[in-house]
C-alpha cells in the first residue's frame, strides 16, 4: 500500500480516499466481492472514508457479450447487497464497477456508490461507449454525468471514456463537484489518457480527480495501470505503478478555493461564446 501525500488527519472538512488497482486477474463476483472486503478493510486501516474501485471490477472487463450478460445483476442484486453489507461493516463508502441489467432488461456498464452505512447514493452507467469492446456488450446510458454527495463532499463520478470528454467533468465542476471519481479501464496503447488528460481534466475544473484503473491483462488488452489521484493544480497526489497496489491521499476542499484565486477559469468563461458545443454546425 502506497501513501504519498496523507497526514493522518481527518480535519478542516478533508477526507482520505483510496483508490485500489486491481484485480490483477479478472474473475467471478464471488471472489472479487470478498478482494473489495478486503480492500475496504486495508483503506479503513489507513484512513480513508472513501474506497474507488475500477470499471467492471466484479467481473471482468473484456469478458466478451455473453459472460457480461450472464453475470449482470440489478442496481439491487446480491452483489450490491453484499458490497452494502462490506460498506457497513469497514465504514468505509465504496465504489465500483459492474455489469447493470437495467429493468428495461438492457445491460449497462455501471458504477456503484454506497455510503459507510451501506445506502445506495448514485449508480452510475457509461455514457459514452467505447468502441465494439462496449457497443457490442452494453447500452449506453442516458442524461448527464452523476453528482452525489459523500460525507458532505460532492462527488462526481464517470466511467472511463467518459472523463474524456471534457464537458462532462466541465458540468461536473459548475455543480460544485470537489471530486470527480472515475472507474476505469485504460488499457495499451493509450498512455497519453493517464498521464495528461487526467491531470488537464482535474487542472481545468479546479478540482480533484480519482482514476482507478485495472492491471494485467484480460483476453487481448493489457492494462496500464497508473491509477491517479490528482490534485487541482494538476500534479499527482499519488500514483500507482503497472501492478494490483492501493494509493491514498487526501482531498481537502480548501485547496481548491485557493487554487482558483489564482487561476480563475470557471470565473472567466464566456458561455455566450460557447453554444455551439450543444448543437454544431455540419461540416463543411
Amino acid at each position: 500500500m502506497e501513501d504519498k501525500s496523507c497526514s493522518g488527519r481527518d480535519a478542516g472538512g478533508q477526507m482520505r480516499i483510496a483508490v485500489f488497482q486491481g484485480p490483477q486477474q479478472g474473475g467471478d463476483p464471488a471472489r472479487n466481492l470478498n478482494l473489495l472486503e478486503r480492500s475496504a478493510r486495508q483503506a479503513a486501516a489507513a484512513g480513508a472514508r472513501l474506497l474507488v474501485c475500477p470499471e467492471m471490477f466484479l467481473t471482468g472487463y473484456a469478458i466478451g457479450p455473453a459472460a457480461v450478460a450472464a453475470r449482470a445483476e440489478p442496481v439491487d442484486g446480491p452483489s450490491a447487497a453484499r458490497a452494502a453489507g462490506i460498506a457497513r461493516a469497514t465504514g468505509v463508502a465504496l465504489l465500483y464497477g459492474y455489469p447493470e441489467r437495467g429493468g428495461d432488461g438492457r445491460v449497462y456498464n455501471a458504477a456503484q456508490l454506497v455510503d459507510r452505512d451501506g445506502r445506495r447514493l448514485a449508480n452510475h452507467r457509461k455514457t459514452h461507449l467505447f468502441g465494439t469492446l462496449d457497443r457490442d456488450a452494453f447500452a449506453p446510458g442516458q442524461g448527464p454525468p452523476t453528482l452525489a454527495e459523500v460525507d458532505g463532499l460532492k462527488l462526481g463520478v464517470l466511467i472511463c471514456y467518459d472523463v474524456e470528454f471534457p464537458e462532462n467533468v466541465r458540468l461536473l465542476a459548475l455543480q460544485g463537484a470537489a471530486l470527480v471519481a472515475v472507474p476505469t479501464a485504460n488499457m495499451a496503447p493509450y498512455t497519453f489518457v493517464c498521464r495528461a488528460l487526467v491531470p488537464a481534466r482535474a487542472y481545468e475544473n479546479h478540482l480533484f480527480l480519482a482514476y482507478a484503473n485495472r492491471c494485467g491483462h484480460e483476453d487481448e488488452l493489457e492494462y496500464l495501470g497508473q491509477s491517479c489521484i490528482v490534485g487541482p493544480d494538476g500534479t499527482d497526489l499519488a500514483r500507482a505503478g503497472p501492478g494490483e497496489e492501493m494509493i491514498l491521499a487526501d482531498v481537502d476542499p480548501a485547496r481548491i478555493a485557493d487554487w482558483s484565486r489564482n487561476n480563475p477559469y470557471l470565473a472567466d468563461r464566456r458561455p455566450e461564446l460557447y453554444g455551439g458545443l450543444a448543437t454544431p454546425g455540419q461540416p463543411a
